[in-house]
């Protein structure tokens, strides 16, 4: 009974942790029909604050428009990957920037994906959380915004990974969509821990019942 006991209370752990790592998504769409044809550039941005950050991460996925991206990306700090293909980013250097050239299409989508011990376990000790910024440019330089109403930084929108472990987003565009995200996916490591559990479980349960018919 010691031993069912004590493997009844790992099983609990190990769904307790599963519950607790979280991945919390935004979907994005664009309408860029204003500004159709124009070579310009799209400028992605997830970086630390100025203080103690804790840890999290950030991937751009299901990157889909009309337009269409320049070949060779300009990639700075924790970035790597290529658009249309997954992008990851972390913010483990004080700058993380994906910057492309880009012809407008009438359409531009992705999904945000943050994730993390920042959201999953906040730690109560750092001091400042880490924000993402999309913005879009009508140069290929990157030096003039679009399609935003934001004329001190020229974001589209931007995500904060809050001290909490909470997000807060923020659009300054009336041409893009972000919509609430979704949350609460098990991290794989988790799931693998649960299904762990659950199987030392079934064999300790088949072993056991012959004890007890006796």
């Amino acid at each position: 009974m010691r031993i069912r006991k004590l493997l009844f209370g790992a099983l609990l752990l190990c769904l307790t942790v599963s519950a607790s790592a979280a991945t919390v998504t935004y979907d994005v769409t664009i309408n860029t029909s204003s500004v159709a044809g124009t070579a310009g550039s799209l400028d992605f941005n997830f970086s630390p604050g100025p203080y103690q950050t804790q840890a999290s991460s950030l991937q751009i996925l299901g990157f889909s428009s009309d337009g269409f991206l320049a070949s060779s990306p300009e990639l700075t700090g924790d970035v790597s990957g290529a658009l249309p293909s997954t992008v990851t980013f972390d913010n483990g250097t004080g700058y993380n920037d994906y910057f492309e050239g880009f012809t407008y299409g009438s359409t531009l989508s992705f999904d945000v994906s943050l994730y993390g011990s920042a959201l999953s376990s906040p730690n109560g000790v750092s001091t400042s959380g880490s924000t993402f910024a999309f913005s879009m440019y009508s140069d290929a330089a990157g030096t003039i915004p679009v399609l935003t109403s934001d004329t001190t930084d020229g974001f589209a929108f931007t995500v904060n990974v809050n001290l909490d472990g909470s997000t807060t987003a923020t659009n300054y565009s009336d041409q893009t969509n972000v919509e609430s995200p979704s949350s609460a996916v098990p991290e794989p490591n988790n799931l693998l821990l649960v299904a762990t559990g659950l199987t030392i479980l079934g064999v300790m349960s088949w072993q056991w019942r012959p004890l007890m018919g006796k």
